[in-house]
């Protein structure tokens, strides 16, 4: 039987003839990653139709949109230090902290008695998906060689397309039947399940030796983020972009940026090594996420509010116009890998870009008078086309490092798709309400003039997008560790291995 390593850590050995499926040795631990990122992925939609009873429950009306906004932010800004611990003492430690977190936050939002206690556990909640969701992605980059990541994305990515649907659907369903709090209180079952999968199934060789924690540099790169995101987020909604409040917030997010590129300069173990900004691989792919998180931020956000505002159509109606952006992904993220293991990863994202902006044209040019039908078609192809876009970047970016690198260059990926998504409510929130004045009283007309500059918005971004990947590095995958894997720009070295899961016969 000929085996293979997976990635550089000389751990999980894979057959050449090895399965890629919920049936095969690593089976267990797949269904563990998918039922993780299905937390994070419900989490962040189940709360929008459970809202009115929220606010029945707990009053705060003018407070609910931090229930979106603090979730996110938290979950942004602890992506790029989750990555680097997870380089430092292994994923598991760092999965299993994030699922802990995430099922405390869940128990104490069904436990709370006040809107503004709510809003502080759901930022508990994001803390943890913010571990959560690049492990699985890093895990699954150990697990599995370059050729089978394909594959694996589409299974990671039909997790969000079912969550697109189940999510809204259940809080409903627990909002009207039985109570609101029954969103969070059903995650600590699944918690306690992909918790216990994956201390069983998934076991890691971590080699004990002294860590430096950079301590200055995590606190200054999440408190910088923070600022900067929470800026972008509620710029032209809390407070006016040229307020005092506005401007001063920017302002000390971006400078406590600089200082942390200084210190970070001289760090003995940065937490986001500035070597990942110097990889042209490494760069071009975490600007191409950046364009995929406001690509989807645009459509997500606006697309139901067409629908429903503009076509006149019911909530239920408008969430299956957009669920088809999530089906479309999944299936060419699937089958991405026999691309790019013959074309080379730009050119398979180079054929989703494409896509993705002739998908990005064609619902700019729909029309007051358009179908639900044409709707779902146009976000169909944009999802199809980032289905093509966002795995084979994410996976280049992954093949380019060894194990004691993944962690921070997975984050960063992940991290610059989360900036993308608050600088996409910025701006394409700027053009709606550019478009729509300040009145309180806005028309069907206005409705479609506003949503049709936001469509046109995300076709220019998904322009930049498309130029981004032009500029990656035109490399092949090779299925085998580089020699680049061994080593890594940090001369680090490999700390650590993951085993206990042999594949094959």
């Amino acid at each position: 039987m000929r085996y293979g390593a997976v990635g550089a850590n000389g751990g999980y050995r894979v057959s050449a003839r090895a399965a890629v499926g919920f049936r095969s040795e690593r089976g267990p631990v797949l269904i563990a990653l998918m039922l993780s990122t299905g937390l994070v992925a419900i989490d962040s939609t189940v709360i929008a139709t459970a809202v009115p009873s929220i606010v029945g429950s707990l009053g705060g009306f003018a407070q609910f949109p931090w229930l979106f906004s603090v979730y996110l932010l938290a979950q942004a800004v602890s992506i790029p230090i989750y990555g680097k611990l997870a380089d430092l003492f292994g994923r598991k430690p760092v999965m299993l902290f994030g699922i802990a977190l995430f099922l405390l936050g869940s128990v104490l939002c069904g436990a709370a008695w006040s809107m503004v206690a709510l809003i502080v556990f759901r930022a508990l909640q994001g803390l943890g998906a913010g571990a959560v969701q690049p492990m699985s992605l890093t895990i699954a980059g150990d697990l599995y060689t370059v050729a089978e990541r394909g594959k694996v994305q589409g299974y990671m990515a039909s997790v969000w397309g079912a969550s697109a649907v189940v999510g809204p659907t259940l809080g409903g369903v627990f909002s009207e039947y039985l109570s609101w709090r029954w969103i969070f209180f059903v995650n600590v079952p699944l918690c306690v399940i992909a918790g216990w999968t994956l201390i069983r199934a998934l076991h890691e060789r971590v080699t004990p030796r002294h860590h430096r924690l950079d301590y200055a540099g995590a606190g200054l790169l999440g408190t910088g983020c923070t600022l900067l995101i929470l800026g972008l987020l509620e710029g032209g909604v809390a407070w006016s972009w040229s307020s005092p409040a506005g401007i001063a917030v920017m302002a000390v997010g971006a400078a406590l940026i600089v200082a942390f590129v200084l210190v970070e300069r001289r760090a003995a173990e940065p937490v986001l090594p500035l070597w990942v900004f110097r990889r042209r691989m490494l760069v071009t792919s975490t600007l191409v996420a950046l364009g995929v998180g406001a690509v989807l931020i645009g459509l997500t956000s606006y697309v139901p509010t067409y629908v429903q505002g503009v076509l006149g159509t019911g909530p239920l109606v408008a969430g299956f116009a957009l669920a088809t952006l999530t089906l479309g992904w999944p299936l060419t993220s699937s089958q991405s890998g026999k691309v790019y293991m013959r074309a080379g990863f730009r050119t398979t994202a180079l054929i989703g870009s494409a896509v993705t902006v002739l998908g990005a044209v064609l619902t700019a040019l729909l029309s007051s008078h358009a179908s639900v039908v044409e709707v779902g078609a146009t976000c169909f192809v944009v999802g199809a086309g980032l289905g093509f876009v966002a795995a084979p970047t994410l996976i280049g970016a992954q093949a380019t490092v060894g194990w004691s690198q993944r962690g921070v260059v997975t984050g960063t990926n992940m991290f610059g798709r989360s900036i993308g998504s608050a600088v996409g409510v910025a701006l394409f929130g700027a053009i709606a309400n550019a478009t729509m004045g300040t009145g309180s009283r806005h028309t069907r007309v206005d409705l479609d003039r506003a949503s049709h500059h936001v469509f046109l918005g995300v076709v220019v971004v998904a322009v930049l997008m498309a130029v981004a990947v032009l500029a990656m590095p035109g490399t092949r995958p090779t299925g085998e560790p580089t020699p680049e894997d061994a080593t890594g720009d940090d001369a680090t070295g490999e700390s650590a291995s993951a085993e206990g899961l042999p594949v094959g016969g």
